[in-house]
């Protein structure tokens, strides 16, 4: 069956790069100024950066080594490693927002000084550097990307957060806008950590993809006359983005092997608008006995 292939796939590992270096220097500017500005809300934003930029480096090294082909240890070649960047993401993720909140939660009730015109001056600046980030993840096609792009666009999110909180400070006197926008921020970042974990524990222990419908395929390939019966369907994804199908074909009749080669290819040809990329396929005789009858 003919392999889908996403040319902007080839340019992600540049892009993470990008992101990745953008983001590390933008981390050392926020903790020099988080600390100098003295508000909590950029302090936990540059434990986040600081968190989005190990998720960077390792997202850049994994998806590295998940385009390394097969070997005899990995029969499917490293796809899958490319998983573990996004897990690790979304659990540095998790750690970060939960401290944050531990210390965002008491400032709320007890609010210190802070320099509002600086948290301005900086949060414009967050949202040019990590809107640049996001810009170069755009195009990124693999959950691991999708989940570090998330990161950034969070970011962002959180910078305009700041923005607009530093103009309230400065013609107000509402000190406590600095730690709940942490709070608010973190609860975010947080809602989005766990969907994010659901979907790259669907992968890990081989749900079906959402994109895929058993009953679709079954529909598609009792059509095809020569098939009697469709059993033992398992269907899997590599990284979030590769599927796999296996399943057991009862055929009406003895074929000889270049008419089941001619079959195999009508199936494929059957199956290539239902998002999978590697079909294996088992015939069996009509009269044959399967232990593996369901579906």
């Amino acid at each position: 069956m003919g392999h889908k292939h996403d040319h902007s796939h080839h340019h992600s590992g540049g892009n993470v790069k990008v992101a990745f270096f953008l983001n590390l220097s933008f981390t050392i500017i926020e903790i020099i100024g988080g600390l100098y500005t003295n508000s909590l809300a950029i302090l936990s934003d540059a434990l986040h950066d600081l968190g989005d930029s190990l998720s960077l480096g390792l997202s850049w090294y994994f998806q590295r080594l998940s385009k390394k082909g097969r070997t005899k240890a990995f029969s499917y070649g490293y796809k899958r490693f490319s998983l573990l960047g996004a897990i690790i993401n979304s659990v540095v993720l998790l750690v970060g927002s939960i401290f944050i909140l531990t210390k965002a939660i008491p400032e709320l009730f007890n609010p210190g000084e802070t320099d509002a015109q600086g948290m301005l001056y900086l949060a414009i600046l967050g949202i040019v550097v990590n809107g640049a980030a996001v810009f170069k993840l755009r195009k990124g096609e693999s959950l691991n990307e999708k989940v570090v792009s998330l990161h950034l666009l969070e970011d962002v999110l959180g910078w305009v957060a700041v923005l607009i909180g530093s103009i309230i400070m400065m013609y107000t006197d509402a000190p406590f806008i600095d730690p709940l926008l942490s709070v608010l921020i973190s609860l975010f970042v947080l809602h989005n950590v766990f969907k994010n974990l659901r979907k790259s524990m669907l992968v890990i222990l081989q749900g079906i993809p959402r994109e895929v419908s058993i009953g679709d395929i079954r529909e598609k390939l009792k059509n095809i006359p020569a098939v009697m019966d469709i059993h033992d369907c398992h269907i899997w994804s590599m990284d979030g983005q590769y599927n796999i199908l296996t399943l057991h074909l009862r055929l009406d009749n003895d074929y000889k092997l270049s008419e089941q080669a001619k079959l195999k290819e009508k199936v494929r040809n059957h199956l290539i608008d239902e998002s999978i990329n590697h079909v294996t396929i088992e015939f069996e005789g009509k009269d044959e006995n399967c232990e593996l009858e369901e579906c």
